[in-house]
């Protein structure tokens, strides 16, 4: 399969790159502050994390979307008893969120106690990028849901 090249604005100018619709290609847009899905131009269904094939049509006919990243939260869990890379942080929140642009996604619960989380609460991504002298698992840039 080939790459796609996609455009997509950065700051005031339109940028041509390929961009694959995998998984790499989303943590580099998650890199720049963007929640990117791919959205198929035959049926317009929204794929995130991104596909290089719709999952309702199965059309390849594919485009880069910016999303908003505010959705209301669907259901969670509080981990307790984590992988090893994520032990520091246990207990932590896991949520499912439903986005406003359509897709769900699954991502950590941020900047709030977990006995104050509500199923139906408004949430909005947050980005962050690893420390430059992070050398542990996971390296790549991460995303997260905070109260809205």
């Amino acid at each position: 399969m080939q790459p796609e090249l996609s455009t997509f604005t950065r700051g005031d100018e339109n940028v041509s790159e390929v961009h694959a619709f995998t998984i790499e290609s989303f943590y580099r847009f998650v890199g720049e502050g963007k929640l990117m899905g791919a959205k198929c131009n035959k049926c317009g269904q929204v794929m995130l994390p991104p596909r290089p094939v719709c999952t309702k049509c199965y059309s390849k006919d594919l485009k880069w979307v910016e999303l908003k990243g505010q959705g209301k939260l669907l259901t969670y869990t509080v981990i307790h008893v984590s992988p090893k890379e994520f032990e520091a942080l246990a207990p932590y929140p896991v949520g499912i969120v439903k986005l406003e642009d359509g897709p769900q996604l699954l991502g950590m619960i941020r900047g709030i106690e977990p006995d104050k989380i509500k199923v139906g609460m408004s949430v909005t991504v947050d980005f962050e990028k690893p420390s430059s002298t992070q050398t542990q698992w996971p390296t790549w840039p991460r995303y997260n849901f905070k109260p809205a």
